[in-house]
């Protein structure tokens, strides 16, 4: 026996599965704070070639600070420029900053989440190979669940005028600044660390270009004077003369 259905219902059914949409939120059941939340950062290097692009992505948190150092190790090949394009942008396309030098620093408070797209283009050099230095990653500071958040406020409103002396908490204060601080002095650490190293490979560079500069210079005046010699000894008569005869231009 069959049975016939409405048309208004599929007509309900179809219009729900067509512009009900897809699905952006990482899990409906799962809040963006109970996903993974803690610093992580990474330090590495890597090499462009001439007109080449080399893109990095890295997840963030909303509120998460994010930041980016680079700088430029060495250039070699013809026409060398130190300059580096650098973009990050956001998980939803927009771009959050744009950099074009050989050193920078980016940071930003991640306003959304999911994974940022870093971008580093050597589109200055079409004939040059460069090697770039990276130090990139988010941490946060003074992060508060917002939905412990009510639970805070009423615990404050019903203990007002208690002293409390909870010496954990103290504790974890100050232990979460210690860590702020550390990481900020490891930060500063893997800046001057990238500068000196660029400072090691410039002056590799400028040594390799004095020495081929002095070794050409030097093969050509001697070619020179060898020419020279065999242009004025083309200018005398080259046949024997006798005792009383002498040569003549």
């Amino acid at each position: 026996m069959l049975f016939r259905i409405p048309y208004f219902l599929l007509v309900f059914v179809f219009w729900g599965s067509v512009y009900s949409g897809p699905q952006t939120s990482l899990n409906p059941n799962i809040t963006d704070q109970e996903l993974f939340w803690g610093a992580d950062q990474y330090d590495f290097s890597v090499v462009l070639p001439a007109a080449g692009t080399e893109c990095f992505w890295h997840f963030g948190h909303y509120g998460e600070i994010f930041y980016l150092n680079f700088m430029v190790q060495w250039v070699t090949g013809v026409g060398t420029d130190r300059h580096l394009s650098v973009t990050v942008n956001s998980p939803s396309g927009l771009l959050e900053s744009i950099v074009d030098d050989a050193v920078g620093q980016i940071n930003f408070e991640a306003k959304a989440t999911g994974f940022y797209q870093m971008c580093f283009s050597n589109f200055h050099n079409r004939l040059s190979t460069m090697q770039v230095f990276l130090s990139f990653g988010v941490y946060y500071e003074n992060y508060q669940d917002p939905s412990k958040k009510k639970e805070e406020e009423m615990m404050k409103e019903e203990e007002i005028g208690k002293e409390l002396n909870n010496t954990l908490s103290i504790i974890e204060g100050a232990t979460h600044k210690v860590e702020n601080y550390v990481f900020h002095m490891f930060r500063y650490y893997s800046f001057g660390r990238m500068r000196k190293s660029a400072d090691y490979f410039l002056l590799l560079s400028n040594s390799k270009y004095i020495t081929w500069w002095s070794t050409a210079l030097s093969i050509l005046i001697i070619t020179s004077g060898y020419l020279q010699l065999l242009f004025l000894k083309s200018l005398f008569v080259s046949k024997t003369c006798t005792e009383d005869e002498k040569p003549r231009c």
